[in-house]
């Protein structure tokens, strides 16, 4: 009795599958009860649109940080310990310091703030210090 009310049960719940519908495209799904979508195009689709604000927000951060990694690798001289730059120059390229990946403060108490493997430390008078790890 038990064996027939489980595939009682299994053939009601496949039953209820084809009766639901994709949330994508509307479309009846066919095939396993614990199916939600159609096909994987409607699946990554739907979960597309439900995190694009978040893909958003990353991509323009992944952005942000990149371009500031290109702004201190340009200023870079190979062979050097380190570089120096103005305000000037850095804000001419555009250069946002709301963005860094991490911040790293010495025993001495100099903070640098780092794009990936590029850093900078602000000094005196306008000057920034660049560093390479």
């Amino acid at each position: 009795v038990n064996h027939f009310f489980e595939r009682y049960t299994q053939r009601c719940k496949f039953v209820e599958a084809m009766n639901s519908t994709c949330p994508e495209c509307g479309d009846k799904l066919k095939g396993r009860a614990d199916k939600k979508f159609c096909s994987d195009a409607c699946r990554n689709a739907y979960n597309n649109k439900l995190n694009s604000d978040a893909n958003s927000l990353v991509r323009n951060t992944n952005n942000a940080l990149r371009k500031n990694r290109r702004i201190l690798e340009s200023f870079w001289i190979d062979g050097k310990d380190y570089t120096t730059v103005t305000l000037a120059q850095l804000s001419k390229e555009a250069f946002d310091f709301n963005y860094c990946t991490q911040v790293h403060t010495t025993k001495t108490g100099n903070v640098y703030y780092y794009m990936y493997d590029y850093g900078y430390r602000k000094l005196e008078d306008d000057k920034y210090l660049i560093v390479q790890k």
